[in-house]
Parts: structure tokens; C-alpha cells; sequence
């Protein structure tokens, strides 16, 4: 069972949040939170946007006038750590010129005992590091940053305890992330987040199905539940309820909206998972599950638990019983010891599949993985020559199965007005492509019917239908 955050310690910091607010009163003080890395840090940076305001902060996107700047780091690539390093560098000279800023870096990149070490001898103008497992504590480590006047190093190896009922300021009404769980149990071998982000922990269903209920009843029409590894929800709660099980009760919320979710993982995807996909009318007609190699060997070195035939398996019964489901994936080359003939592989498993969409990365080495220990002869241009030539090969896929004839009757959330040739309207199907359209603009947060005009790669057009 997950470890639930007492309320005591939930009072706790309610107490701090009071006192940086009588501390703010006096004077109008702005607020700066940059994101790095993936959903489930954005999904904190709201979190930290909410009780920053509930601090008396207002948000600006102008770091020259914030009071506070808060850094939300990502581990998952070497080059996501340089810019995040980067980038805190230059805040050297708004401090100096704004002394009594207080800067923090917290997140992903910092839970690593190395870079938090890092930070402390050679970035001194910043004021407060705090772990992913210390977010919740966000009030008390800026009230002791303000008033003893000296650096907070707070990044704990912890499990986390899941905190329920924190403040959230989104970005969207429309659209929202909502964590199910938290952690990861597979430690893939490449991967660094079970050791920042600690194990599987996973939220009570009641809770997020309420949290969603409030959400809708507020103009939310797009729900993304975000894990880890969601597939794997509900393992440590003692009891027979499952992601499918959660997927059917958060379908019968009551109101119009699309559920989303991400990240898969193909050994805990099942048909079950998709068979109730097909039954619950609200969960998108997308699935995104990373295959990462199609080279069994080079699975096994990963650490996947899976073969590339049962994931093709998978996408063969996704697609049998949710037809027209778009299918985007992960893929990573130049994984240590990866040969022509493992990369040759992933090709065909892209030809065999034919992935709407892929998100592809050459390897990055994780320093306190096991596979940063493996030997890595192939040359950074050879990686990269693979690299090309898998876009290029992606490049052709998207083009055959993103074609929709024009004609062709879609349903669509319009998501925001635009200024384009294309139309003034900018919509997502249930698929995740982007459509654009000429119509009124009280229809913004809508969902309503197109006809294709055109459909390209990524995106389409399209015309109002009648209906």
C-alpha cells in the first residue's frame, strides 16, 4: 500500500505557506518556474506554481522580475543536465543585481547526490536545491531560504510518500495532467528515474477519479493520467483493482471529454488494457508504447522484459479490436554494443508496425546505470548515420498511414484560436494529430465535426460538417 503523507505534515506546511504569505504581504513579489524534461515535471511545476501562489507570488514568465526562480531539472538526458546547468550559470548576474532573489533548482536532476554536489560548490548564487521527494516541503525550505539567510540543500533518499489535496495552478482549463502514480519498478538499464524517482507508488482510485470529477465539472475536456509506467497502476495498493479497472471508472465520470495516457510499458500492456480501450468511448484512440530496439538481444541488455515478436504481437490486437488506433513509439539507437544487424532490427520492426509517430534519441549515457558500465565502441558517427536513416525511413511511414482521404468525417477538440492561412482554429483529434479550420471562436473548447480538406504527415485541415 502507498505511503500517504500525514496530515499533520500537510498542516505542517500550511503553516509555511502562511508565513511567506504575511512576509509577501507588504509588497507585490513575482514568481519564475521553468520546466525541463517530461509531463510528469510539468505536472510538478503546477504543483509548485500552486502553493507558490498561495505564497502571495504572482507567476511571470520574465525571470528579470521574479523574486523567485524556480528550476524544475530533468536526469533523463546528458543534454538536458547541460542545459539546465547552463541556464543556471546565467543567473549569476541577475542575482548579483538582484541580491535578495532567491533561486532554487529542484527535480530529477538534482535527487542525484552528484549533481546536488555539484550545485553546492560551484553554483553559489543558488539559494535552495530540494529533491522530487522533498517537493511537498516547498514552503518551509523558501521560508527558511528568506529568513536564515543562508543556502537549503534538501534531497533525501527516500521512497516519497504520495501528498494528496496540494495546491495546483494549471495552465489550462481545458486541458489537464493528472498523476496516477508515482516511481518505477522496471529499471531498464539506460534509465536513471527509479533511482531519483524511487518505486512504485500508486494514488487511491477515489482520489483521482474525484480529482477528475472536479476538473470536468470546471471546463476540463482532455484528461492525460501520467506514470511511469501507468500500465503497472495499482500493484502496490493489496487489491484485485487494476489500470483497466481505473480506466472504466474515470469513463463514467459524467460530461464530455478524452482521456489520455502516458507511458506504457509493452511487458504490462495486455489485451485487457486494450480491450477495455475499445469499450470505454471517452479513452483516446491512441496508444503510445515505446519499443526502443528491435533487436531482442539488445532488449535483454535493456532490460525490457520483452521480445520485439510479443510487441508486435500487442500492436496486431490493439489494432484488431480498436481500428484506426494511432500507434507512436520511443526508440533509442546506438545502445552500448547495438550492431548493424540489431539496428537493422529496429527497421524492420518500423517497417512492420508502421508507427504513426516516433520520438527517437541517440543514447545517452546515465552515470549509476548499469549501462553506462557497458563497453561502447561504435563511433558518434556511425550512431548518427543510423540515427538519419531512421527518420528518414519514419519520414515515409508518416506519410503513407497519416494520409485521411478528404472526405473523410473526424471529431475534434478545438483547442485554441490561431492566425494561420490554414485557419483560425487549432483542434487535436483523438489521435493527437493537429487540425486546423476556419470557425467561430466560441468554439474553443468544443469538440465538433470536420470534414478533411487535406491531410499531410503531421497535421490536417478540414471544414465544419453540418452535424
Amino acid at each position: 500500500m502507498a505511503k500517504l503523507l500525514p496530515k499533520e505534515e500537510t498542516d505542517r506546511q500550511n503553516e509555511f505557506i502562511e508565513r511567506v504569505f504575511e512576509i509577501n504581504a507588504a509588497y507585490e513579489k513575482y514568481a519564475f518556474v521553468d520546466t525541463y524534461g517530461c509531463q510528469q515535471n510539468e505536472s510538478d511545476s503546477e504543483v509548485i506554481r500552486g502553493m507558490l501562489t498561495q505564497m502571495g507570488y504572482a507567476m511571470t514568465d520574465d525571470e528579470k522580475s521574479a523574486d523567485v526562480i524556480i528550476i524544475n531539472s530533468c536526469a533523463v538526458r546528458e543534454h538536458a543536465e547541460h542545459r539546465v546547468l547552463g541556464n543556471i550559470g546565467a543567473l549569476v548576474h541577475l542575482k548579483r543585481s538582484k541580491p535578495d532573489m532567491i533561486i532554487g533548482v529542484c527535480g530529477c536532476m538534482v535527487q542525484q547526490k552528484h549533481m546536488a554536489e555539484k550545485i553546492k560548490a560551484s553554483f553559489h548564487h543558488v539559494d535552495m536545491v530540494f529533491g522530487v521527494h522533498a517537493l511537498y516541503r516547498l514552503p518551509e525550505i523558501l521560508y527558511r531560504a528568506i529568513t536564515e539567510g543562508r543556502r537549503i540543500f534538501e534531497v533525501t533518499e527516500s521512497e516519497g510518500a504520495i501528498a494528496e489535496s496540494l495546491p495546483v495552478l494549471r495552465k489550462s482549463v481545458m486541458k489537464s495532467w493528472v498523476p496516477v502514480m508515482y516511481g518505477c519498478n522496471n529499471f531498464c538499464s539506460y534509465c536513471i528515474v527509479p533511482y531519483v524517482r524511487g518505486r512504485e507508488r500508486s494514488r487511491e482510485p477515489g482520489a483521482i477519479v474525484s480529482e477528475i470529477e472536479g476538473l470536468v465539472k470546471n471546463g476540463c475536456r482532455d484528461v492525460t493520467l501520467l506514470g511511469q509506467n501507468v500500465n503497472s497502476y495499482g500493484k502496490d495498493l493489496n487489491n484485485d483493482y487494476d489500470f483497466s479497472r481505473l480506466l472504466s471508472d474515470i469513463n463514467a465520470v459524467p460530461g464530455e471529454f478524452t482521456i489520455r495516457f502516458m507511458t506504457s510499458h509493452p511487458k504490462d500492456a495486455s489485451k485487457k488494457l486494450f480491450d477495455t480501450m475499445a469499450e470505454c468511448k471517452k479513452v483516446a484512440r491512441h496508444i503510445h508504447l515505446p519499443f526502443q530496439s528491435g533487436s531482442n538481444r539488445i532488449l535483454r541488455a535493456m532490460n525490457r522484459s520483452y521480445t520485439i515478436e510479443h510487441y508486435i504481437n500487442l500492436i496486431e490486437y490493439a489494432r484488431s479490436v480498436i481500428p484506426g488506433i494511432s500507434v507512436t513509439s520511443d526508440i533509442i539507437v546506438g545502445f552500448p554494443g547495438e550492431t548493424e544487424e540489431d539496428f537493422s532490427g529496429t527497421l524492420n520492426t518500423v517497417k512492420t508496425v508502421k508507427f504513426n509517430q516516433l520520438f527517437t534519441f541517440i543514447y545517452s549515457k546515465r552515470s549509476g546505470t548499469p549501462a553506462a558500465e557497458m563497453p561502447d565502441n561504435e563511433p558518434r558517427e556511425v550512431k548518427l548515420e543510423r540515427f538519419n536513416r531512421l527518420l528518414a525511413l519514419q519520414d515515409e511511414v508518416s506519410r503513407e498511414i497519416n494520409f485521411l482521404p478528404p472526405g473523410t468525417e473526424i471529431r475534434v477538440l478545438v483547442e485554441s484560436e490561431q492566425n494561420t492561412k490554414f485557419g483560425n482554429l487549432a483542434a487535436r483529434t483523438q489521435g493527437n494529430r493537429p487540425v486546423h479550420f476556419f470557425g467561430n471562436t466560441s468554439l474553443v473548447g468544443c469538440f465538433v465535426s470536420l470534414k478533411v480538406t487535406d491531410s499531410s504527415k503531421w497535421a490536417m485541415t478540414g471544414e465544419l460538417t453540418n452535424g
